[in-house]
């Protein structure tokens, strides 16, 4: 019954019917999608970056090989989900902390430094390229630590927990 406005990147996967689909190619465009958007929502699901970085200057033009050792300059790009965290009337905020180790430190530390009501963490290693995933939900109320199931299963059930903390009374 919601009304959904989904944004995102390449992917091989169709869209689901949704009220409003944006595909985007850069982190840049999907800040821009995100910023039409973020202040009108209710709900606000941050699933993944596009990128937390990007290359500093880039060429319309192939680099030609030369004997010179070559250096790619990183910047960051704009963290979206603490930009709509951090509005002045927020949307209930959800991330996403995909981490390779200390999950539930840094899932923990991450959801406090962008003031998120509910962060979903997990271990890239495994559940990059998997059908099914574990996920760890840290919100208010605690740490939960969800068994591995389908991606299907943990999205639904993902749906039904934030709908539950989004309804409280107390919100």
């Amino acid at each position: 019954g919601a009304i959904v406005t989904l944004i995102s990147g390449p992917t091989a996967l169709e869209p689901p019917p949704v009220a409003h689909f944006e595909r985007i190619e850069t982190a840049n465009e999907m800040f821009t999608a995100v910023k039409r958007h973020a202040e009108r929502a209710n709900i606000y699901i941050g699933v993944a970056a596009v990128a937390d970085y990007r290359a500093e200057s880039t060429s319309e033009q192939k680099l030609k090989r030369t004997n010179d050792n070559f250096e790619v300059k990183l910047v960051p790009t704009a963290d979206i989900l603490a930009w709509v965290a951090a509005l002045p009337k927020p949307p209930f905020c959800v991330g996403f902390a995909a981490e390779s180790h200390k999950l539930n430190e840094n899932a923990d530390v991450k959801r406090r430094r962008k003031k998120v009501q509910m962060m979903v963490a997990n271990l890239a290693q495994a559940a990059i390229g998997a059908d099914d995933n574990e996920v760890t939900i840290l919100d208010d109320e605690g740490i939960h630590r969800w068994p591995r199931a389908s991606k299907t299963v943990v999205a639904r059930d993902l749906v039904a927990h934030i709908a539950k903390l989004y309804s409280k009374p107390e919100r």
